[in-house]
């Protein structure tokens, strides 16, 4: 365990804050601690009735490339993760879920960020409805079969992290 001595608020931005920390470490020294403060997200895999799966392509800019990725949205304030995932698979795909069921919580890079992932996997209503993007997104909703997705992830067309380990959570339910 590390024993937080002092936090100062270094950077407050749209989604982001950054907090640095001093701490105490077990054998009494001390050291710094950068940490990426976000409200967390829902994240949705998400199949059709006809054994589809629905996923997003957008441009993702700090590593300037189109990512194919799993449904996901952050949090608002007050919002639980249930609710979030609901109203980004509605959003990003225009689809409803017909049933939806929390696969696990991924945390995505705890040495520097305590943003967690909350994990679902929704069996889709098969009528899509309108989209509801926000001003700043632009998204594609995708459509892949299984022997696709696998080989996608297998030849890295598919390396958004969260998208993959989704992907996996969801084999386990369905074994």
């Amino acid at each position: 365990m590390e024993k937080t001595l002092t936090r100062k608020r270094v950077f407050e931005g749209k989604l982001l804050k950054i907090d640095l920390l001093d701490v105490e470490l077990d054998n009494g020294d001390t050291s710094k601690r950068e940490i990426i403060c976000h409200p967390g997200a829902a994240v949705i895999w998400a199949k059709l009735p006809d054994d589809r799966f629905v996923l997003v392509k957008q441009y993702r800019k700090a590593v300037e490339d189109y990512f194919i990725e799993a449904i996901a949205g952050t949090l608002d304030p007050n919002e639980t993760p249930d609710v979030c995932a609901q109203r980004e698979l509605q959003e990003e795909t225009g689809y409803t879920a017909k049933s939806m069921t929390k696969l696990g919580v991924i945390a995505p890079a705890p040495g520097y960020t305590e943003e967690l992932f909350h994990t679902y996997y929704a069996e889709l209503n098969p009528v899509q409805g309108n989209m509801n993007l926000d001003d700043d997104e632009n998204i594609e909703v995708v459509y892949y079969t299984a022997e696709q997705l696998e080989k996608m992830i297998k030849s890295g067309e598919i390396c958004d992290a969260k998208t993959i380990v989704a992907w996996h959570l969801y084999l386990q339910l369905a074994e």
